[in-house]
């Protein structure tokens, strides 16, 4: 019997939980990243993950829910193949914590952040450290990042720490993953 993937498993689980969110957009506030003042005082440590379990709500099209999934499935599916279910797994909530950390020290005391974005600039990390690592063409993915975070920029209400902290966590944690593989390249 064929085991499902991660990747679709991560997707289906946001999805749902952003249709429950549409009846009950509190959900929000209950998962919701806020500065780490407040993670401190409230000792919710568990925002660092579920931050990627809602999403911006306010638009009769879901498009960060889209753009988010979209591109999850998109990196996810190839770095699960290549990597493992396990090390997909640690890739993604390691950058998702990571992107949530760095959010986290940047946001003030009444900020906060949403969304699967930090995983998902992780998986652009780790896509740039498998290509290099199989002397792949990197560029049109770096073009990708660059463009993602002028966006980031201009449009305001994108949190590009969550994107940075995760890009780089991912990169890191796939290099490390990387070297405890036996090599095939």
């Amino acid at each position: 019997m064929k085991s499902r993937s991660a990747v679709l498993s991560l997707i289906t689980i946001i999805c749902g939980f952003y249709l429950y969110e549409l009846f009950d957009s509190g959900l929000i506030g209950t998962f919701g990243l806020y500065g780490i003042e407040l993670l401190q005082s409230t000792n919710e440590w568990y925002r660092l993950v579920t931050v990627a379990l809602v999403h911006d709500n306010s638009n009769t099209i879901p498009i960060h829910l889209a753009f988010n999934m979209l591109a999850l499935h998109s990196l996810g599916t190839p770095i699960e193949r290549f990597m493992g279910r396990t090390k997909f797994l640690v890739i993604f909530f390691v950058s998702l914590i990571g992107g949530s950390l760095l959010s986290a020290f940047s946001l003030g005391y009444n900020g906060y952040s949403i969304g699967a974005s930090g995983a998902v600039f992780g998986l652009f990390g780790a896509f740039i450290v498998i290509g290099k690592r199989m002397n792949g063409e990197i560029k049109s993915i770096i073009v990708v990042i660059g463009l993602n975070f002028a966006l980031g920029f201009t449009i305001g209400g994108v949190d590009w720490r969550a994107h940075l902290g995760g890009l780089i966590a991912g990169a890191i944690i796939t290099k490390v993953l990387l070297t405890l593989r036996p090599s095939r390249f």
